[in-house]
């Protein structure tokens, strides 16, 4: 009888090994392609205009889970001097000290730390660094794009959209001025738009 037992427990054991295996088996990486990704930003300027800007040099990797996109994850990192506004001398200045600081931090990271359906759509909670501070953010993250086949008809390519708003001032992104009505040149308040395309490994 004891023999028995620990039979069908052996058992039990190799048939959750065996699960876990197969759960963790749904998980694919997918590398960003910075060719065909760009992290969009808003700001409000003088408080009657949006200026609009764009990052690229996106790169990193998501572990995407297509049976459950909660179990899937994130790295990513952004080349925060290839910040471009449009307007050469404004980009200049973005860089410089007074904003983002690129010869001291020259990268923004983000790393997920979970991921949970809301609705129609995901949150990505995760933490981001920028201009040398973390702090936790939410990325609201649409339903994910189908598969698609590569121009070279053997690379598979997956689409991922997702929006967040971040205050400035919680990076130390503090500079700005005042206008004679007393209202700020800047606002605080960043929308942010990722569109990413990745490529399957």
């Amino acid at each position: 009888m004891k023999m028995k037992i620990r039979a069908a427990g052996w058992v039990t054991a190799m048939v959750l090994a065996a699960s876990a295996g197969a759960m963790s088996a749904q998980s694919k990486d997918w590398k960003i392609d910075p060719a065909h990704s760009e992290a969009d930003f808003a700001i409000k300027h003088m408080s009657i205009s949006t200026v609009h800007g764009t990052f690229r040099g996106i790169s990193g990797v998501i572990k995407f889970d297509a049976t459950d996109v909660t179990k899937s994850s994130v790295e990513a990192s952004i080349d925060v001097s290839s910040v471009d506004t449009g307007v050469a001398a404004r980009d200049n200045h973005l860089k410089s000290p007074d904003f983002f600081d690129v010869a001291k931090y020259p990268t923004m990271t983000f790393k997920s730390t979970s991921v949970s359906k809301d609705g129609d759509h995901y949150n990505v909670n995760g933490n981001l660094t920028l201009h040398g501070v973390t702090k936790p953010v939410v990325l609201k993250l649409d339903e994910p794009g189908k598969e698609e086949p590569g121009m070279d008809g053997k690379s598979v390519h997956r689409g991922f959209e997702a929006t967040t708003t971040i205050d400035r001032k919680d990076f130390g992104l503090t500079w700005n001025g005042a206008l004679k009505s007393g209202d700020s040149v800047l606002g605080d308040a960043v929308k942010i738009e990722l569109d990413i395309e990745a490529v399957q490994q």
